[in-house]
């Protein structure tokens, strides 16, 4: 809810860009208009006009999941480019300026700001709203080339239409809205076997900070087969044969840099799709006690490095399968007060699940699945009263039942019902990564648990098991509308934070808020992580237009002291 600029109208927005007075900002905005179209070009004017929306309507204005105040990280206007081009031109007005831009794809990056900007007053582009197609999925190379807007469930639709799904499915992460190159750029996961998504993307195309269009890897290369192309502007020429099949090309490795970063906009990229293995078949198996968390990840270790655990799987806490059934009013009266270990024995008895639930699937011809179902229940037959489920072993609407979608690369938006465990809910994403040990585990669990418990919120969390590592990841629910739930929900994270950096255990992604934080945890030898990566920021963009202070990397031209919370 915002105000559509008339093409010479003066506006006064809610939040001027840092450094640019009145004058300029509304000449700027002018210029930006007269490229995209009066449409395409929304100017925050009023705290009247700033909605929160929802995940299937974000508002691309502010973070929705607020701890601070609504208005904080917001933007002074949106724009969403029609095409490179209009991106290129955007860019190199915001030069002289150093107006700060802040390029997101969906604008859905739920428990971690959402479409706001770090720095108050940025220019929101929005790159998903016009810049939504599928240039190309290959099914004998089993990749597609997409635009910053193709949603997961937008390709898995566009699978199912092309009668391609027989052959190819798309890994999905747990909520199937998300943009796939944004999702990725994030270094964001998903839970068949190609799960981690930057590992399965393949060629980016890139306008940096100058304006100037790169492609990456083999794209870098130009294709020679078809010369009658070469009167095309380089954004429509056609790929390299290669650039989606082998992402490194020659000399340094770039792609990492355009991750979490602010060095660039990635209009382009290319995804690795999962072959239909041929059979699948979904399973859990509840864990019946809070201790036998050691014991299950210590089992889980040998077997997801011999891939007997093919695909990315789970183990999650009671808290958050029931908070995806129900919300908490559901099973206490006292909404209040922290879950003690007494009522949450009772609620997994009722939903006939364990203290820890372990979610993961079986891909392949039936004698493979049969030969791996008969290792997974064996090994976890170590844990005393752990029971085996399969999909139809479970009731309509089961946890998983919505697992046995999205381990088959089909989206779903069913998980996103834990956010109501409480009124007017809210998350934060807090993300340590650990080793995948028992006794690391355990000590996550206590340490966060506990300051959940001191916090007043309730311990909802999944581990997400990687090839080598953990992905620990504890969702902060607060009601949004209390501020005193804000402000317990912002001492937990920052607190959370420093407590694992005490145990060498460093976050992955993160809030808005924190970012500064978590990047000041990263300071092994005085810190030399961020001032090569603050080398490299002020080298490739002079004037610091690029999201600045996104993943605490700021430029030149900024006070870092005066934008940290």
């Amino acid at each position: 809810m915002s105000t559509t600029l008339p093409v010479r109208e003066t506006v006064t927005p809610l939040a001027l860009p840092p450094g640019v007075d009145l004058a300029a900002f509304n000449t700027f905005i002018r210029a930006v208009t007269d490229i995209v179209g009066a449409d395409n070009v929304r100017v925050i004017t009023s705290l009247d006009q700033i909605d929160d929306g929802s995940y299937e309507a974000p508002t691309h204005t502010h973070d929705p999941h607020h701890i601070v105040d609504q208005d904080y990280f917001m933007a002074s206007a949106v724009v969403a480019p029609r095409n490179v081009a209009d991106v290129q031109a955007i860019v190199k007005l915001a030069n002289p300026l150093s107006l700060p831009l802040w390029p997101i794809s969906i604008g859905r990056n739920s428990g971690y700001g959402g479409a706001g900007p770090r720095v108050r007053g940025s220019l929101v582009l929005n790159m998903g709203q016009n810049m939504n197609k599928i240039l190309e999925v290959n099914v004998e190379g089993a990749y597609c080339l997409v635009e910053p807007g193709v949603t997961f469930m937008d390709m898995h639709e566009y699978l199912v239409k092309n009668n391609l799904r027989d052959k190819l499915w798309i890994d999905v992460p747990d909520l199937g809205g998300g943009s796939i190159l944004g999702n990725t750029l994030e270094r964001g996961v998903g839970y068949t076997p190609y799960g981690d998504h930057f590992m399965m993307h393949s060629g980016m195309e890139i306008v940096l900070p100058n304006g100037e269009l790169m492609r990456t890897g083999m794209g870098a290369l130009p294709d020679p087969r078809k010369p009658e192309t070469m009167g095309l502007k380089p954004e429509d020429q056609p790929w390299n044969s290669s650039a989606q099949l082998f992402p490194y090309g020659f000399g340094p490795y770039v792609d990492g840099l355009f991750t979490q970063s602010n060095l660039g906009i990635c209009t382009k990229m290319g995804m690795w799709l999962f072959p239909n293995p041929g059979g699948y078949q979904s399973y859990l198996v509840t864990i019946p006690r809070d201790e036998d968390l050691k014991l299950a990840v210590d089992i889980i270790r040998p077997l997801r490095l011999a891939m007997v655990l093919q695909n990315v799987p789970t183990i999650r806490h009671i808290t958050m399968d029931a908070a995806v059934m129900a919300p908490k009013s559901a099973y206490t009266n006292d909404t209040d007060k922290v879950l003690g270990d007494e009522e949450l024995d009772a609620i997994a008895e009722k939903l006939n699940l364990g203290r820890w639930n372990f979610y993961g699937a079986i891909y392949g011809p039936e004698p493979v699945r049969q030969a791996l179902w008969g290792a997974i229940q064996g090994a976890f037959s170590a844990i005393p009263g752990a029971k085996f489920f399969l999909k139809d072993d479970t009731p309509e609407g089961s946890v998983l039942r919505i697992r046995d979608l999205t381990m088959q690369g089909i989206p779903t938006f069913d998980e996103l019902r834990w956010v109501s465990w409480l009124p007017n809910g809210a998350h934060l994403f807090f993300s340590p990564i650990a080793p995948v040990q028992g006794e690391d585990a355990m000590a996550q669990y206590e340490i966060t648990r506990r300051r959940c418990e001191e916090a007043k919120l309730d311990f909802i969390g999944t581990f997400t098991i990687g090839m080598r590592e953990m992905h620990h990841i504890v969702c902060i629910v607060f009601n949004k509308r209390d501020e005193d739930q804000k402000r317990r929900a912002h001492w937990l994270i920052r607190t959370l934070i420093d407590d694992c950096a005490a145990r060498g255990w460093g976050e992955y992604r993160t809030h808005l808020a924190v970012m500064d934080q978590i990047m000041g945890t990263y300071n092994w030898n005085n810190g030399s992580f961020l001032r090569f990566n603050e080398l490299i920021k002020n080298a490739v963009d002079p004037n610091g237009i690029m999201a600045p202070g996104k993943s605490g990397v700021w430029p030149k031209q900024y006070k870092k002291e005066e934008h940290v919370l």
